[in-house]
């Protein structure tokens, strides 16, 4: 089994967009042709908010499983245990708070969000770091690896998420210097922005279910290559 944790400090970077859309990716590869049959993915939220729970209850027919658990420290710590399950994409809070830990002590703290991050990075085989093309992204990026994952030793990978082509390879550029600037691995896929990213959750859909046209085998082919690239030893 690999457990893939999607994490950042910053809000808003599309940790939840990225944990679903892979869980269906990798559902759409891996589930049986029979329809009675489990599927080996799951998408785990220990995000209090549930944005993962609430846009896969809206979906018709959900191609992996889906669970709430950011209250279940117990079932976070035995995740590895999952029947059945091949992948586990977690998806974590919008928001977190490293401003404690500034004497050496853990900077998650203390409460139960930070006690459920801390119990799904100490089972976590990889963490996709998802960043977005503009200045404030990049500190709270470089925080989350150096005070949460450097010292963990887990394996991690960068990934540009929602850049959106329109706005020129500029921003594109500088964020990937920044990343590589500062020793990051960083995934050669690019997330590029699109509308139906953004309409998604509400619309009750994965990306492998968007209507068969240009623009959306375009937004699915970024999903697929991302998967594809994580699978084969993403990060280090």
């Amino acid at each position: 089994m690999a457990i893939h944790v999607v994490l950042n400090q910053k809000g808003g970077v599309g940790k939840s967009t990225i944990a679903v859309n892979l869980a269906a990716v990798t559902a759409d590869v891996l589930n049986d042709d029979d329809p009675e049959a489990s599927s080996p993915v799951a998408a785990v939220s220990v995000d209090p908010q549930g944005s993962a729970v609430w846009w896969a209850a809206r979906m018709k027919d959900l191609p992996f499983h889906v669970v709430q658990a950011h209250d279940d420290l117990e079932g976070l710590a035995g995740i590895k245990n999952l029947p059945g399950i091949k992948h586990v994409y977690i998806d974590t809070p919008g928001w977190i708070d490293l401003s404690a830990g500034e004497d050496g002590d853990d900077p998650l703290g203390r409460g139960p969000s930070a006690d459920a991050l801390r119990a799904v990075l100490d089972v976590a085989d990889q963490i996709i770091v998802p960043i977005e093309t503009e200045p404030l992204s990049f500190d709270p990026t470089a925080r989350t690896i150096n005070k949460v994952i450097r010292p963990r030793g887990i394996p991690y990978l960068v990934v540009i998420n929602n850049w959106d082509p329109r706005d020129g390879h500029g921003d594109l550029r500088e964020t990937q210097e920044f990343v590589k600037a500062n020793g990051w691995p960083l995934a050669k896929t690019v997330i590029r922005h699109y509308k139906l990213h953004a309409r998604a959750s509400a619309d009750g859909q994965v990306v492998t279910e968007y209507p068969l046209n240009r623009v959306a085998l375009q937004a699915r082919e970024d999903f697929y290559r991302f998967a594809l690239e994580l699978n084969i030893g993403g990060g280090r």
